[in-house]
């Protein structure tokens, strides 16, 4: 039944459309604020944090809250904050009242040691960090000198589709999961990893990863009948469940 609900809602989502005003001033993303926080009231908003020198933090907002809210919100009894599209410096203190962040493009995040700092701390204090669209093998070294400098100790490990996060709202059957577009049809699938607390796979993940993925994009689009209409579906499974499982580990 979840399944067939969440099909419908992307279906619902081609009836959707920005204002155009709203299309103007956002630009996909280029454009958006450096920072933005909803009046906070306790319930669920979604936090994408910023990083300088390049605006890949940006990309697929607000399109990609907009469809991933409004999801959210049909199928599950989460209450969510009017707006709550929030975009936050990483050294913000104001992140700590928000169980899950979220970083685009980490191939190009090069942290400023306030960043580092904040974020270790949001991370040990039990925040819980999405990591999406980035591929090949020099983003990751990017992303892996940014991570490695905000844990020093972490070790990241690939996991599969038996992991609890996989199965914590939705159960998603299989992780071959194309990269959105002409690089997907190419043959790139995403790869999914992780970072558990202390170390120990029988602990909670503090960070989730998706590599050679970028299922932002797939939210983004998906009223938009660009990308098929499976891999979008478990592109906003994948989102939900890492929500479900930042606020419930």
């Amino acid at each position: 039944m979840l399944l067939r609900r969440i099909a419908l809602a992307v279906a619902l989502l081609s009836l959707i459309s920005l204002p155009a005003s709203a299309q103007r001033y956002y630009d996909n993303g280029r454009n958006a604020t450096s920072r933005f926080e909803a009046p906070y009231d306790g319930q669920f908003a979604f936090v994408r944090l910023r990083y300088d020198r390049y605006p890949g933090w940006s990309y697929d907002y607000p399109d990609m809250e907009m469809n991933m809210m409004s999801i959210l919100g049909q199928i599950s009894s989460m209450k969510m904050t009017p707006n709550g599209r929030n975009i936050l410096p990483m050294n913000d203190p104001a992140l700590f009242k928000y169980p899950v962040a979220h970083i685009s493009e980490p191939g190009y995040w090069v942290p400023s040691e306030s960043d580092v700092k904040n974020l270790r701390e949001y991370i040990q204090k039990g925040g819980f960090l999405i990591i999406d669209d980035f591929h090949y093998e020099n983003e990751w070294a990017v992303f892996e000198s940014a991570i490695t400098r905000v844990l020093p100790d972490a070790k990241i490990v690939r996991l599969d589709v038996k992991h609890p996060i996989f199965n914590t709202f939705f159960q998603i059957p299989t992780l071959h999961i194309p990269y959105p577009g002409r690089l997907g049809e190419r043959g790139l699938f995403g790869e999914f990893y992780g970072i558990h607390q202390d170390n120990d796979p029988s602990k909670p993940l503090q960070v989730i990863i998706d590599y050679n993925m970028d299922i932002g994009d797939y939210m983004e689009y998906s009223g938009s009948g660009f990308y098929l209409v499976d891999p979008s579906n478990e592109a906003f499974k994948l989102m939900i469940n890492y929500i479900v499982y930042g606020h419930t580990r």
